[in-house]
């Protein structure tokens, strides 16, 4: 466990609305709005001897249509003559590299932002197809919607996942939505409804899949020494790690979240945690499809191996508080959505979490995924 003069605190988060389609304002100014509310909180400005040195964002180059994205953004994140380092990767990363920096004694304040507008796409499948080797993946038109197909297939089968199974998880989101102004899709469904949306890829139904979302959300942190000037509720890094599944599909097992059992071993044992399914008091876990929240639960051993229906079935994501904000599967693009999940725990964490707030939160889970059928996996463990 991380103790001592070099812990990590997280000191405020932000988040912009996730929309479907924020037509009406630039990447620029989401950012700056996010920039405001941290600032508004803290206090913390730019100057070069107590200022913010150090600027980590994340963003991607095909949803902003223009190669180093984060080079048109720079101003409105206090960059101009900082460090300034870019995620391509899911933005989760962007918390373990402002980990590290502050860990190094590099910098001891770190401003965190990610951006994501899915809606400048003509189609975000046609995006995900270029994460795929040109030769073998492009060509026969790989996406990260038909790959997640294949993956649900396996999975059901395997973990006895049905399809009522799948409705009652897009409703629970809802309903956990509903309390989220931050989330995009918040209007209550029937299981009904779910079962009988169209089927866009078998077995994954319109409803199992999270809406095209627009959204913008940072963080400051800072070490040990200087969290108290910024906040008197500082959320702790206890526990980061990611893994990389292969690259190609036909080199892996779908179901086998060789990945994300790798990154949470390693995070748990940083936190000092032994016991996964017993540890937190909420997770938030990233599920663009539906599916995928028991499969992932799975993964970071909230569940037992080939469990996941019967983890659905007996209320384990109520019982263990997972996704009170509605989720990845309620509205957050890609590339930032594991911002989105450690900015959820740390509202919780500082008891600011309004109407979805639960009671006693002493340490949180925090899941990412990214990639064709979860290929990459970030875990991040955050205590009080």
């Amino acid at each position: 466990m991380i103790m001592g003069k070099n812990r990590v605190a997280i000191c405020a988060v932000a988040q912009h609305k996730n929309e479907g389609d924020l037509w009406n304002k630039r990447v620029q100014g989401m950012l700056l709005d996010v920039l405001e509310d941290l600032q508004k909180q803290t206090g913390f400005g730019f100057d070069e001897e107590r200022g913010v040195g150090t600027v980590i964002s994340c963003s991607d180059d095909f949803f902003d249509a223009r190669t180093i994205s984060d080079n048109g953004v720079t101003d409105v994140m206090g960059a101009h003559y900082r460090a300034e380092e870019k995620i391509a990767q899911e933005g989760m990363n962007a918390i373990g590299y402002a980990t590290a920096v502050i860990r190094s004694g590099h910098a001891d304040l770190v401003l965190v932002m990610g951006h994501c507008k899915e809606s400048q796409s003509e189609s975000r499948n046609r995006i995900t197809n270029f994460g795929f080797d040109p030769f073998y993946g492009r060509a026969v038109g790989l996406d990260y919607l038909n790959t997640a197909a294949l993956q649900a297939r396996l999975y059901m089968s395997k973990s006895s996942v049905t399809e009522e199974h799948l409705a009652g998880i897009v409703v629970r989101a809802r309903q956990c939505a509903a309390k989220n102004p931050y989330a995009n899709a918040r209007d209550p469904v029937e299981p009904g409804k779910v079962t009988a949306s169209p089927m866009i890829c078998d077995p994954i139904r319109s409803l199992h899949v999270y809406p095209v979302s627009d959204g913008a959300a940072g963080m400051l942190l800072a070490s040990e020494e200087r969290a108290g000037e910024f906040t008197d509720r500082p959320v702790w890094i206890t526990g980061f790690s990611n893994c990389m599944d292969s690259y190609f599909l036909g080199d892996r097992d779908l179901t086998d979240n060789f990945a994300l059992k790798k990154a949470a071993a390693r995070a748990y044992a940083m936190a000092g945690i032994r016991n996964p399914e017993k540890a937190f008091d909420l997770i938030e876990s990233t599920d663009a499809i539906a599916y995928q929240q028991p499969l992932w639960l799975e993964g970071l051993g909230i569940c037992g191996e080939g469990q996941g229906g019967d983890f659905i079935a007996d209320g384990g994501p109520v019982d263990r508080n997972v996704n009170l904000s509605g989720g990845m599967l309620c509205g957050n693009p890609i590339m930032i959505a594991g911002i989105y999940r450690a900015v959820e725990s740390v509202l919780q964490l500082q008891g600011t979490a309004g109407e979805r707030q639960i009671g006693g939160a002493a340490r949180a889970l925090a899941h990412s995924s990214s990639g064709a059928a979860g290929q990459f996996h970030s875990v991040l463990v955050l205590e009080v």
